[in-house]
């Protein structure tokens, strides 16, 4: 039995961060419905790279979910979506603030059909204030965070992540702020509303900045791969042209590499007792630690440092990722079996436990695939799901 085998979530959102979350549930056996829109579907279709036009980030996004079309917008698919509501658990929506009460969907109205209903919103920017009903995404959140502040180097511009990170992020925490609701729910029994903004949940993950500005007026700069907090922290390249990553945010580690590049004078100096005092000498362990890494291949580099239980690590692309013994121990990806494509690799679920680990069971599936079984599921006979499809509210 998986853990949350008894749960129906609906994934009404769409692109990124609530369908993650939405996957999250998945991927430890809930129930999940994805719900598109008839024609065009969930954007995130079509992003990413495809295999004869199958798009591979869906399978991995829609993974695990039941895949149903419905016109919301319509009256009929109001209708479906009230059904739903009445035998589910959770909603999870990202349309704009006033969207779904303008349907006659508004939180308090699904919640009188089912009072233990989760409704989870993500937005981009909530649910209320100045901004709350402009267009939202990850990028203007990674923007006003500060994060692109503070990444790229000194000299260079602010620099955008070339990936989701921010509806990455949040599609975590809603998953999380879902299973605290619903052990809320255990002791109230009664649902209730998450309001989630996509720009305030990675400024938890950028440390305490809004603290040192308020208290020292600090504002965090561009340091490239260096970091403000602890040095030396960067990447390095070898002789034989590879490139190296290596960390020393605890102190021994720190001790440990600068003995190992032939600088222990430096462990004796009052400055080195701190990440914060390595940072003001950083230039001069840098040159130390690149110098000595400039002058040996890779692997004996690495060698080293495990000899002496440094943390390091090579610079991965995808097709070293695919060739790690580490990740292959772990079974990080896993080949699924799919309707379209014949199989699909992927990362496998985020965590494993001991006794209820979570599965992907199948791909995101084809726009529409299951909405017969739901809508039989809704108590909808065979000849009025052909006139919901005849009139366009279905697919």
């Amino acid at each position: 039995m998986t853990p949350l085998a008894d749960l129906r979530v609906i994934d009404a959102a769409t692109l990124f961060a609530g369908p993650s979350a939405a996957m999250m549930l998945g991927d430890f056996g809930a129930d999940v419905i994805k719900i598109e829109h008839p024609r065009r579907g969930d954007p995130s279709r079509g992003h990413g790279a495809s295999v004869d036009g199958v798009g591979l980030w869906w399978k991995t996004l829609s993974r695990n979910k039941r895949a149903a079309a419905v016109d919301l917008s319509r009256a009929e698919g109001q209708e479906i979506l009230r059904r739903l509501v009445e035998r589910s658990d959770v909603l999870v929506e990202n349309f704009r603030p006033g969207t779904l009460e303008r349907w006659g969907l508004a939180p308090g109205d699904l919640m009188d059909i089912n009072p233990r209903l989760i409704v989870a919103r993500m937005t981009g920017f909530g649910q209320f204030g100045p901004m709350a009903k402009q267009p939202g995404f990850g990028t203007l959140a990674e923007a006003m965070s500060g994060f692109a502040a503070m990444t790229g180097q000194p000299d260079g511009p602010p620099t955008l992540p070339p990936l989701a990170l921010a509806d990455g992020i949040a599609g975590l925490a809603m998953s999380y702020a879902v299973m605290v609701a619903l052990r809320a729910r255990e002791q109230s029994g009664r649902g209730q509303v998450i309001d989630m903004a996509i720009i305030e949940p990675i400024l938890g993950l950028l440390g305490p900045q809004m603290s040192a500005f308020k208290a020292l007026g600090v504002v965090p700069r561009r340091t490239g791969n260096r970091s403000s907090s602890n040095a030396p922290r960067n990447t390095y390249r070898t002789r034989d042209g590879r490139w190296l990553a290596i960390s020393t945010s605890a102190q021994p580690i720190a001790e440990r590499v600068v003995t190992l590049v032939g600088r222990p004078d430096l462990v004796e100096q009052p400055w080195f007792a701190s990440g914060h005092g390595r940072v003001q000498h950083v230039d001069e362990l840098d040159e130390a630690v690149a110098s000595w890494i400039a002058e040996r291949d890779a692997d004996e580099v690495v060698a080293r440092f495990e000899e002496v239980q440094a943390a390091i690590a090579p610079i991965y692309d995808v097709s070293d990722i695919a060739e790690d013994p580490q990740y292959a121990a772990l079974d990080t990806f896993i080949e699924v079996p799919d309707e379209e494509l014949g199989s699909v690799t992927m990362q496998n679920v985020l965590f494993r436990l001991s006794d209820t680990p979570g599965a992907v069971t199948w791909p995101g599936r084809r726009l529409g695939r299951d909405t017969d079984e739901v809508l039989g599921e809704l108590a909808y006979g065979p000849e009025e799901i052909t006139r919901l499809r005849e009139d366009g509210v279905i697919a």
